[in-house]
């Protein structure tokens, strides 16, 4: 039973179809999207790209509440679950045109995006660069750059993927993206490390090579351009607890955004999508929608962010 108003169900209900799975080839590297219409759309497709470990057939209950409203796309660039391994020299701008291309190929032209985690630099970058594409952006889970002691904990995580040391590798990734130090009280957090521990120690081998290039992707290129604006209007939020992309660090990215708004969600941490995902896609479907944020129960706070001129790096 959820405590808050959910967005309006004007009409008949919105019946979703079959999964339509597309493959798709951007500068010799496969990829694959997955296109589910539904009967009675109220708003413009949603594309949807994922984290780290996120397939495109893995969204589970927030895709079906998305589509009570909106076709939804989802996506596997290459790196991604089906897609072929993109080596790391490939930054977030090819990332970004790959699910570019696959849009053009669905027949979708303009829509709204939510990206989590490693998925909000394509989501940014993609507003950034093709805003007459993108009507809102959500970004949930991010940060302008990757600070140190993340760095080093990152690079020690992935030393012990190389080494196919699974277990130590599985309980220092987690330790990342979630902070421990809140689970004793939450039982859902706690349930959702025990989840990603079973899913990051059984990680298939091309799984593996995947992640490895991704994280070294991460930590050599330049993420999120701060000093150019994206024009749509910009929704970043992550949970209160979040120890890896921290309120603070989200709050910096809605700085750099022409048209922003900076939410806390109640009683999560990183790792949003699965802690609190009726929640998240309430606000989110707000966002799109233009209907206010403030007053909902599950959210700390909700700020208009005003954007701040990035100050120059010091020589």
């Amino acid at each position: 039973m959820t405590s808050f108003t959910s967005v309006p169900h004007p009409g008949a209900p919105s019946v979703p179809q079959p999964a339509v799975v597309r493959s798709h080839v951007w500068e010799g590297y496969h990829c694959e999207s997955r296109l589910v219409r539904t009967s009675a759309p109220r708003m413009a497709p949603l594309l949807m790209i994922g984290g780290a470990f996120q397939r495109k057939e893995t969204w589970g209950r927030i895709e079906r509440e998305f589509l009570a409203h909106m076709d939804v796309l989802t996506v596997d660039p290459p790196g991604w679950g089906a897609g072929d391994l993109l080596p790391d020299h490939h930054g977030v701008d090819s990332l970004a045109d790959a699910v570019c291309q696959m849009l053009d190929e669905n027949g979708l032209r303009e829509v709204n995006i939510i990206g989590g985690s490693y998925g909000t630099a394509i989501a940014y970058r993609i507003a950034q660069r093709h805003p007459g594409r993108v009507l809102r952006v959500a970004l949930i889970g991010t940060m302008t750059s990757i600070p140190a002691h993340a760095r080093a904990a990152m690079r020690r995580t992935i030393e012990h993927l190389e080494a196919r040391r699974m277990e130590e590798y599985a309980q220092g990734a987690v330790d990342i993206l979630m902070n421990r130090d809140r689970l004793a009280g939450i039982e859902s957090g706690a349930r959702v490390r025990r989840f990603l521990l079973r899913r990051l120690a059984n990680l298939p081998e091309g799984e593996a090579a995947q992640t490895c290039a991704n994280t070294y992707r991460l930590l050599n290129h330049e993420m999120v351009d701060a000093t150019r604006p994206p024009l749509p209007p910009v929704l970043v939020a992550t949970g209160e607890y979040d120890s890896f992309t921290t309120p603070e660090l989200c709050r910096q990215v809605a700085e750099a955004c022409t048209e922003s708004w900076f939410v806390e969600v109640a009683g999560a941490d990183h790792m949003l999508f699965l802690e609190r995902t009726v929640e998240l896609a309430d606000l989110v479907t707000r966002f799109f929608a233009g209907l206010p944020l403030e007053g909902l129960s599950y959210c700390r706070g909700v700020e208009r962010v005003r954007r701040r001129e990035p100050v120059p790096a010091q020589r």
